[in-house]
């Protein structure tokens, strides 16, 4: 039993660190477009708009973003009903893209920096940082949150968390079950 579940936990932690992995390459990807259009917009046809550049280059970095994170980074979660699933990624990113702006804000208007690698730095490095934390953990658990249920090798996660709640209670309780000794097998 403890092994049993003790290899699943390794599992799903092993799931965890891909899915990380995967959602940094889009991440990388990602932070590419949003940097390029950011730079392209504060630079030209938004040149003192840096707050709506960088909001406009969240966004179109943000449609890239979904459609690689469902069909690649979280394609075992993706939930059936697209639009409930675009809705609450949109609603995700609306937070993310008001920490990047927010961060640009801040720079521009709190701490009196102008400059263009200053704000670059504030949207683009520091805003995109917090932004991307919060983002993962928001796909991870809101957006992308179809239960692993669906891949084979996790099928039986539920039972064994269930059985294991089951044998501490018992144990807690007095009846049978860990403290007699006896532990129910497990199959897979």
């Amino acid at each position: 039993m403890i092994t049993t579940l003790a290899d699943r936990i390794r599992g799903l932690a092993s799931l965890f660190w891909r899915e990380v992995a995967k959602f940094g390459a889009v991440g990388g990807v990602a932070f590419v477009i949003d940097s390029a259009v950011y730079i392209w917009l504060f630079s030209g046809p938004m040149h003192g708009s840096e707050v709506w550049a960088k909001a406009i280059a969240t966004i179109v970095a943000s449609v890239f973003s979904w459609v690689a994170n469902r069909f690649w980074t979280f394609r075992h979660r993706k939930q059936a009903n697209v639009v409930r699933e675009a809705v609450l990624f949109a609603v995700m990113n609306f937070v993310g893209l008001l920490i990047a702006s927010g961060c640009v804000w801040f720079a521009k208007y709190v701490l009196d920096l102008n400059d263009k690698p200053s704000l670059f730095i504030a949207g683009s490095v520091v805003g995109l940082v917090l932004g991307t934390i919060f983002r993962f953990f928001a796909y991870r658990f809101w957006v992308f949150n179809e239960e692993l249920d669906a891949e084979p090798a996790y099928s039986h996660d539920h039972e064994i968390l269930e059985l294991h709640h089951k044998e501490k209670s018992a144990a807690e309780a007095g009846s049978g079950g860990p403290a007699t000794g006896e532990f129910p097998s497990i199959k897979n």
